[in-house]
């Protein structure tokens, strides 16, 4: 029996410890990392090659729909699972597109967990209870795409997920920050700056920037730790 190697990725040390216990619980898994941000565990991800990552959004620095973006473009072997504890479609929508292969509340039954590590790394997608084999993830979220874009009647670019820079600006939003100021911490033009804000409210069909703030942490994509509101 092969062992499912497991890195745990949340800033809260007791629920990491939580999920140890749960899946460590499993003859066949162990948690060889925990990290506490996205950061931390790209650094590590290549010298303990998991097989599987669960890994929260809602974390300071890089986020975990930030993380799943980068593995799926160096490590697209690895497995990525989602918890988060803001759940509804469209943060689902946002969570697969991002390159996770499950998605998850943080209340999740501890055998839908251990049921989704597998079938994981069997190479399967797990949205709602529902495995997916990766032909079916295109049309998942194409569906998911209409529901979401039909909510106001027009596409609102869901399929051009904020970039990192765009998460960047948005981050330093919150710490009040003006254009100017954002500027000179990120080593960009203000020309640069309102650029890429006007593509922010372009994708997230907002009207202003603290509007855009505010979905952003209401959403987990910015952790309240990293700004003021």
């Amino acid at each position: 029996m092969d062992t499912i190697r497991i890195m745990l990725v949340d800033d809260h040390p007791l629920f990491r410890q939580g999920l140890r216990r749960v899946l460590e619980s499993e003859p066949d898994m162990v948690v060889v990392l925990e990290a506490e941000d996205g950061s931390s565990a790209l650094e590590e991800v290549l010298t303990q090659k998991p097989d599987v990552i669960v890994t929260d959004i809602n974390m300071p620095g890089m986020n975990g729909l930030q993380l799943a973006r980068e593995l799926g473009a160096s490590m697209p072997e690895v497995g990525v699972i989602v918890l988060t504890g803001f759940d509804d479609e469209e943060q689902i929508f946002h969570a697969m597109r991002s390159g996770a292969s499950a998605y998850f509340p943080k209340d999740v039954n501890p055998a839908q967990l251990i049921e989704a590590v597998r079938q994981v790394v069997a190479g399967h997608y797990v949205i709602d209870d529902e495995i997916l084999e990766k032909t079916d993830v295109a049309g998942w979220l194409l569906r998911h795409f209409d529901q979401v874009s039909s909510v106001d009647g027009t596409p609102n670019e869901l399929f051009a997920p904020l970039s990192p820079r765009e998460m960047e600006i948005l981050q330093q939003i919150t710490m009040g920050r003006s254009n100017k100021e954002i500027a000179y911490h990120l080593g960009i033009s203000r020309q640069t700056v309102k650029n890429h804000m006007t593509s922010i409210l372009r994708k997230l069909s907002v009207s202003d920037r603290t509007q855009a703030a505010l979905y952003a942490v209401k959403r987990g994509w910015i952790h309240l730790r990293d700004g003021k509101l």
